[in-house]
């Protein structure tokens, strides 16, 4: 991954459709080719297109291999490579190291981009040469004008009294969501990105961008590269680019598992790269770590799943007093 080779690459203006970007699209999948050829139908009908899409697979069979094959040629030049450590940030590094464009973007492979939206992203790129990274808006997921209950939960992650805290981080690694308004501008400032459909300047990630501690599902892996660009670059959301997110998560995803990692990853964004690490940060973290809990207990699932999720907490809190003790 060289940032010598931004200088030296051609860049067409915003709306330039007859050449390709300079960004390599990345995508980590497993054993999703229903989702992944959605993807992939949405890039083929974005102009300007990418120069190139790098596909790190961890499937068990060979039907997404097919799928790549069949695709690649329609949409340009592809990359298909077996993932070697199965797990969202694991797999992303393996494709950065194979980009050689000045810009990559992060698709998840259950998004499906909506018209115009690789040219919006490139055109708020190409705005100012700050910004680091720029992420796209969820149509079906977006941060909406909160509730009493969703104000407490705000209030206790540190808010500050802010009544529409659209894209920002709060204290406790507790992450929101931008939010789509007619009155805001096409371009809006923002405290962190997902990786769901996120272009970055090449230049701006770390050598190895997504950190060894988040594996396998690799909650916040996102949230915790963003700050760290964040420290050194503008971060945005541009309005215009529009996705949907069909969110397919696993569906024998071990509850336990994932409401330990939730609080391990947030404990670890919040003290290692957000520096929080006083005792109001961290009953902070645990206010909102209950109030989370809770709520879901609105749906029958949470009540089901409610065992499970308590485990995991538990097994997170046993996990970080090991950790703290050494």
């Amino acid at each position: 991954m060289e940032a010598a080779n931004a200088a030296a690459t051609p860049v067409p203006s915003a709306g330039a459709a007859a050449v390709a970007l300079p960004v390599a699209g990345v995508i980590a999948t497993a054993d999703r080719p229903a989702s992944l050829a959605r993807c992939f139908a949405s890039l083929r009908r974005q102009e300007p297109a990418l120069q190139r899409l790098i596909v790190v697979d961890a499937s068990a069979d060979e039907r997404t291999a097919r799928l790549c094959d069949e695709w690649f040629p329609r949409l340009g030049a592809g990359t298909r490579v077996d993932a070697s450590i199965r797990g969202a940030a694991a797999q992303r590094n393996r494709a950065v190291r194979l980009v050689d464009q000045p810009f990559v973007l992060f698709l998840d492979d259950d998004v499906e981009l909506g018209p115009g939206c690789l040219a919006a992203l490139w055109e708020a790129m190409d705005s100012d040469g700050r910004i680091g990274g720029v992420s796209s808006m969820i149509e079906n997921q977006q941060f909406t004008a909160p509730g009493l209950f969703t104000r407490l939960v705000l209030r206790i992650a540190g808010s500050g009294g802010d009544a529409f805290p659209a894209g920002r981080c709060l204290a406790p690694a507790f992450n929101i969501l931008p939010a789509d308004r007619p009155d805001f501008p096409p371009i809006v400032p923002v405290e962190w990105l997902n990786t769901t459909c996120t272009l970055y300047r090449t230049a701006a990630l770390p050598s190895e961008p997504f950190a060894p501690h988040f594996t396998g599902y690799s909650y916040g892996e996102d949230l915790d590269l963003s700050l760290r660009v964040g420290r050194s670059w503008r971060l945005v959301n541009a309005r215009t680019a529009r996705i949907v997110h069909h969110s397919e998560s696993a569906a024998a995803r071990d509850v336990a598992a994932a409401a330990e990692m939730t609080l391990v990853n947030r404990h670890y964004i919040m003290t290692r790269t957000l520096g929080r690490t006083s005792r109001t940060d961290h009953a902070r973290l645990a206010g909102v770590e209950l109030l989370l809990t809770a709520a879901a207990l609105t749906r029958r699932s949470g009540w089901r799943e409610l065992p499970a999720v308590l485990r995991g907490k538990l097994r997170g809190v046993r996990r970080l007093r090991r950790s703290a003790d050494r």
